[in-house]
């Protein structure tokens, strides 16, 4: 059997990336407590809750650009180093045809995410990038020159940054195998609207959704994740996508958005699909839920979404697999 082809029944590792070097701090100067999301959601049974076998965390190098540096991401040499770390743990997460789920932390960590899917397909793979932001800005571009705004330009090569290069030769994804879902930021050109535009990305906005729907949007997203030169997709799931109604615990909200019912209903055939090879979540920010509402239903969407119902321990997996 091939590496990236996965048995049944799948058992889940879960790795915690509490990094903020990707994204600017507060308007205090102090850096964001993204994190403390890992603690936050495991203290709320997240890993009893979806069946999952801990890895532990990987720590992040201290944050160091409190000052915007000059046509350069933030903190770039330590989010690159970091990506490397974290993508060596996500590889030994998705061992054995496991799935790997990752809880940031800020966006960048979808870099990290990425190098370990690749090491565990042993080849090329796709991305479904669920985020109410484009995040396609370049270093040069960006308001905040936070990698968190660009992370999903660099995944495709875009930018003069060693971060559009941690794919080396080639980017970490080519933008044919990208599923862009759910952002709704008309409004703010500066995630690097015009380049998005005349790249070969899929993308699916929010008023795609709204229009025709979460099964549509699925079934697109797998027809470009599954193209037959692809040997397995990864998932990053930034919770700004989420109605900031229900969700305003987050870095850059914006109005509108799916439920974390209807999140579930899109992201269901993708995780459930054997070509599968993790989920990162992103982006939660504990500071801003002093009741632990956000994340309550964080961790009920991802035990809806990923609690195998034929309640399979990790050690029964291991017997089944050999």
């Amino acid at each position: 059997m091939s590496r990236h082809l996965i048995r049944e029944p799948r058992a889940i590792a879960l790795v915690g990336a509490p990094s903020a070097i990707g994204i600017r701090p507060y308007a205090s100067g102090e850096p964001r407590h993204l994190d403390q999301a890992p603690a936050v959601l495991r203290d709320l049974g997240v890993v009893e809750r979806v069946g999952a076998l801990d890895l532990g965390d990987v720590a992040p190098p201290p944050y160091r650009d409190y000052l915007r540096p000059r046509c350069r991401a933030r903190n770039e040499p330590e989010v690159a180093a970091y990506s490397a770390t974290l993508g060596e743990r996500v590889a030994a997460a998705a061992e054995g045809g496991r799935f790997a789920l990752v809880l940031g932390g800020d966006c960048s960590i979808v870099l990290g995410g990425l190098l370990g899917a690749r090491r565990t397909a042993g080849g090329s793979i796709g991305l479904a990038y669920l985020d109410a932001h484009a995040d396609f800005a370049t270093p040069r571009e960006s308001l905040t020159g936070s990698v968190a705004g660009m992370c999903l330009g660099l995944a495709v090569g875009r930018g003069d940054s060693p971060l559009a290069r941690l794919g080396a030769p080639g980017p970490l994804v080519d933008g044919s195998a990208v599923a862009l879902i759910g952002r709704r930021d008309g409004a703010e050109p500066w995630y690097g609207h015009a380049a998005l535009a005349r790249s070969p990305i899929l993308d699916l906005t929010d008023e795609f959704l709204v229009t025709r729907g979460y099964a549509e949007a699925a079934a697109l997203s797998l027809a470009r994740l599954t193209a037959p030169d692809l040997r397995g997709f990864w998932i990053h799931v930034d919770a700004d996508v989420l109605d900031p109604a229900g969700m305003p615990a987050v870095d850059s909200p914006v109005s509108g958005g799916p439920s974390p019912d209807d999140l579930v209903a899109l992201l269901s055939p993708l995780v459930r699909h054997p070509r599968a090879l993790g989920m990162e979540l992103a982006i939660y920010d504990p500071r801003l839920d002093e009741d632990r509402a956000c994340a309550e239903r964080l961790v009920s969407m991802l035990e809806k979404l990923l609690r195998r119902r034929d309640g399979a321990s990790e050690a029964s997996y291991r017997a089944a697999s050999g």
